[in-house]
C-alpha cells in the first residue's frame, strides 16, 4: 500500500491522538496575515532541505497513515503537526510527489542570498547581468513549475518551451533596462537589479505555468469535491504570485540601494565604498533579511484561494450550478 500500514478501523484506541485533527489545513488561522505568517514560518524553514530522505519519509507515512485512520502508538499533537509541516515542505499539495530540492520553498533563503548578492555586485558589465540574470531565471523557473498548481504535469517539451521562453524574456527585459539606466540618475542605476527580478517574474512565472493559463487549475466547494478547471482561477492565483515574488526581492534588492545612494554623497564616505557596498549586501542578502521577507511575502494571499462563483467561465458556471447549486464560491491553491 505504498508504504503505508492499512487502516484496520477509524477509531483509535483509548489513549491514542484523537483523529478529529484537519492536518488538511494548515495549523493556524489562514485568514488572517498573522496566521499564514506562522504557516509559511514553518514551511519555508530552510532547516528542511537538511531534512534526510528518511525523515522525508517518515513524514510522509505519519501523514497519510493519520488521513486513513491509522495513529501511530505514542504519537502526540505536536509530533503530528511537526511531521505534517515536514511532508509539507517537501511534497506538492495537489501530486503528492516529493518535490526537487532547489524547487521548494524552504531553499529560498540559500539561493536566493547567493544570487542576489552576485546581481548586486556584478551589475555594471553587460555579460555579468546576463550570465547572473541567466541564473537567477534559471532558478525561478524551477521554482515556479516545482510550487505550480494543479496535478497536470507539462510534457518534456512544453517544460523546455517554457523554460527558454521564460530566461530568454527575462534577460531581454533586464539587458533593456540596463540600457535605459544609463541615460537615468546614478541612482536608478543600483535599481536596476530590482526592476529587472520584478519585470522577469512577470515573465518567468505565467510561462512557467502556461498550462494553468491554457487549461485551466482544479477548483473545489469548500469541502474539497473537484468541481472542474478554471482559466480565470489560475490568472488570479498568478497575478498573487507574482506580487508575492515581487516582494521578497524588495529587502535585498530595493534598500540597499536608497542607503548607498545617500551615504555616497557624503565625501567621507567615498573611500569606503568598496567595503560599503560589500557590507550593505551582505547585510540585506544575509539569511536574516531573507528569512522574514520569504514567508513574510508567501502569507500576503492565502495559498488556498477562493473566488466566486460567479467571476468563474460561463460554462464552468453552469455546470456547478447543475452539479452544486448551493456552492457560491470555489477553492483552488494559487501555487507559491
Amino acid at each position: 500500500m505504498n508504504g503505508l500500514e492499512r487502516p484496520q478501523s477509524k477509531a483509535s484506541m483509548p489513549g491514542d491522538l484523537s483523529l478529529d485533527i484537519n492536518i488538511k489545513e494548515p495549523r493556524w488561522d489562514q485568514s488572517t496575515f498573522t496566521g499564514r505568517a506562522q504557516h509559511f514560518f514553518f514551511v519555508t524553514d530552510p532547516r528542511n532541505i537538511l531534512k534526510s530522505s528518511e525523515t522525508l519519509e517518515e513524514a510522509r507515512v505519519t501523514v497519510e497513515n493519520y488521513r486513513l485512520g491509522v495513529v501511530k502508538p505514542g504519537l502526540t499533537e505536536d509530533e503530528l503537526w511537526r511531521a505534517k509541516y515536514i511532508y509539507d515542505s517537501a511534497f506538492h499539495p495537489d501530486t503528492g510527489e516529493k518535490m526537487v530540492v532547489v524547487g521548494r520553498m524552504s531553499a529560498q533563503v540559500p539561493m536566493n542570498m547567493t544570487i542576489t548578492g552576485c546581481m548586486l555586485t556584478f551589475y555594471r558589465t553587460t555579460p555579468a547581468v546576463v550570465f547572473w540574470q541567466w541564473v537567477n531565471q534559471s532558478f525561478n523557473a524551477v521554482v515556479n513549475y516545482t510550487n505550480r498548481s494543479g496535478d497536470a504535469a507539462l510534457t518534456t517539451n512544453q517544460l523546455a518551451a517554457a523554460y527558454v521562453s521564460a530566461t530568454t524574456g527575462a534577460v531581454v527585459t533586464a539587458l533593456g533596462l540596463k540600457s535605459l539606466a544609463k541615460r537615468l540618475p546614478a541612482v536608478m542605476s543600483r535599481f536596476v537589479p530590482f526592476f529587472a527580478v520584478a519585470a522577469a517574474n512577470c515573465i518567468n512565472i505565467p510561462f512557467m505555468r502556461q498550462r494553468e493559463l491554457k487549461y485551466g487549475i482544479p477548483v473545489t466547494d469548500e469541502n474539497g469535491n473537484r468541481l472542474g478547471e478554471s482559466v480565470n482561477a489560475a490568472k488570479s492565483g498568478i497575478v498573487q504570485v507574482v506580487v508575492s515574488r515581487i516582494g521578497m526581492a524588495v529587502p535585498a534588492m530595493a534598500i540597499p540601494p536608497v542607503i548607498m545612494n545617500a551615504l555616497e554623497k557624503k565625501a567621507f564616505m567615498k573611500l569606503g565604498m568598496n567595503l560599503l557596498v560589500h557590507s550593505l549586501n551582505k547585510t540585506f542578502c544575509s539569511p536574516f533579511s531573507l528569512v522574514f521577507a520569504t514567508p513574510l511575502c508567501c502569507a500576503l494571499f492565502p495559498q488556498k484561494s477562493s473566488m466566486s462563483v460567479s467571476s468563474l467561465e460561463p460554462d464552468l458556471q453552469e455546470r456547478i450550478q447543475q452539479n452544486s447549486p448551493h456552492t457560491t464560491t470555489v477553492f483552488f491553491n494559487k501555487g507559491l
